[in-house]
């Protein structure tokens, strides 16, 4: 493996994923909010560029190829288990939640069981834009509690209060998190079903004629 910019950019990001949580823990609220916000932009911005800066600089690897999905995984399983904590395990956000960890699993219990057809199971671009609609929730919910400990001294669960005249910052943010975190959960499950159709060929039984 070389250490190319762009593999050191998805180590970062995979290194990033842990820290999300370590903010709460070493830090008081609402600065573990803003970190861990921070924190999670900086790593998705990184998604992009090593990607972009693979191709461009024809520094594509195998490394980076492994790596990649599983440092994007880790970045929203990791968030969202912090984000669900936070929200006092309110459905609204559970619901969806479970869907994308789901499928998530899933997803990678069909890659390693294919081996080496797995490569068969290429990354379209719905799946790209279901990553991308994950980590856009994650932030939104993100910057919705620490809006909400900063206005109330505490963060409520997700969903609660109404979006109304005079809502506040926290409640706007809250409630647009959770109506793209369902959105991601929708395309997260869409993109689960393709993955699990493409593979069918390959999990039927040998005949025995």
């Amino acid at each position: 493996m070389k250490w190319t910019l762009p593999n050191i950019l998805t180590v970062l990001r995979l290194l990033a994923a842990p820290g999300v949580a370590v903010m709460f823990l070493y830090f008081s609220r609402p600065w573990a909010d803003w970190l861990a916000l921070a924190l999670f932009i900086g790593a998705a911005i990184t998604d992009w560029f090593d990607g972009y800066l693979a191709r461009a600089w024809k520094q594509e690897s195998r490394f980076g190829a492994m790596l990649d999905p599983i440092a994007d995984k880790a970045m929203v399983v990791i968030a969202l288990v912090v984000l669900t904590g936070y929200s006092g395990m309110n459905p609204w956000l559970i619901l969806p939640a479970t869907v994308i960890l789901f499928r998530e699993v899933f997803v990678s219990g069909l890659r390693e069981f294919l081996g080496a057809d797995a490569g068969r199971l290429r990354v379209t671009k719905l799946a790209k834009w279901k990553t991308t609609a994950q980590m856009v929730a994650i932030a939104v919910l993100f910057l919705g509690t620490g809006l909400a400990y900063l206005e109330q001294g505490q963060a409520p669960r997700a969903g609660e209060g109404d979006i109304r005249m005079g809502a506040t910052p926290a409640d706007v943010a809250t409630h647009v998190g959770l109506a793209l975190i369902w959105i991601a959960a929708v395309l997260t499950a869409i993109t689960g079903w393709d993955y699990f159709r493409k593979a069918l060929p390959y999990l039927k039984e040998p005949s025995h004629d």
